[in-house]
């Protein structure tokens, strides 16, 4: 296990394996690749085994966390990596209050890109 991999199991909370994340979308698990591709969430490889994992927190009930595509997109102009993406939205803020992807998921979505924008400055 690698330093950022450390880093990111002691940040990120839990994870879903890409089966997972394909019922708790309601899509064939056919289309969740194709949504990882398309940039919509963020995957990476875990484990001995190294499977495509997602963070549990970017897939709500039905649905993506709101924001999270167009937070990625800013984030991976900025040149920031995925284990990078994952570092900042991971680390708590207590300017905002919490991490970045929970100020997602109680949509709180604008003040997080502005500060994702602010970082290619």
């Amino acid at each position: 296990m690698t330093e950022i991999d450390a880093t990111i199991d002691a940040l990120v909370p839990s994870w879903l394996n890409l089966p997972e994340v394909a019922e708790r979308l309601g899509v064939p698990i056919t289309r969740v690749r194709p949504m990882i591709k398309e940039k919509l969430f963020l995957a990476i490889r875990r484990g001995e085994n190294r499977v495509l994992m997602v963070p549990a927190d970017f897939i709500g009930e039905g649905s993506i966390v709101k924001g999270l595509p167009g937070l990625l997109t800013v984030l991976k102009d900025n040149g920031f990596s995925d284990e990078e993406v994952l570092e900042w939205l991971f680390t708590a803020d207590p300017t905002l209050p919490g991490t970045p992807v929970q100020a997602l998921k109680e949509n709180r979505g604008t003040e997080v890109k502005r500060r994702a924008q602010a970082l290619a400055f």
